[in-house]
């Protein structure tokens, strides 16, 4: 490895500009001696300065939804409500999801799965129907095509 001197800009002008002692490797990419062992560079912001994550419970997120849906209904933009309690749309959105996949989860009894099962017996009897009408058009219009090509 080759040891290169780079000088460092310093704060005022009426100092030496210091000397930062650097290596280059084999290929020809500098490393700084302020690097550490797993290659990051130290970190000189502080902890207060970093942003803290906010984890809300669940009863604050239905809170804050509920009081969007009440701004909404007081005829504000679904923008502006969101921005009123400091969520982003999609946060609004995935929470608004997880509630209704919550609350359809609870309510659920066994008369509506009866009348669900029942009109999936439904809607599968009447696929079944309109396939086999399907299939009688397409086999005329394909002999009719037949006919015209005077294929057999």
């Amino acid at each position: 490895m080759i040891e290169d001197d780079v000088p460092t800009q310093s704060d005022s002008p009426e100092t030496k500009p210091e000397v930062e002692k650097t290596t280059v490797s084999a290929r020809g990419k500098r490393s700084s001696p302020n690097k550490s062992a797993t290659g990051r560079v130290a970190s000189r912001v502080q902890e207060s300065d970093k942003p803290r994550l906010r984890r809300l419970s669940d009863a604050d997120k239905l809170e804050k939804i509920r009081q969007i849906e009440a701004a909404v209904a007081g005829g504000a933009t679904l923008k502006d409500a969101v921005g009123t309690v400091s969520i982003s749309d999609q946060t609004y959105y995935t929470w608004k999801k997880a509630v209704a996949a919550l609350t359809s989860g609870t309510s659920s009894s066994p008369v509506a799965v009866d009348d669900e099962f029942a009109e999936f017996i439904q809607l599968e009897e009447e696929n079944r129907r309109l396939r086999k009408l399907l299939g009688e058009k397409l086999r005329t219009e394909k002999a009719e095509l037949r006919k015209r090509l005077g294929i057999t």
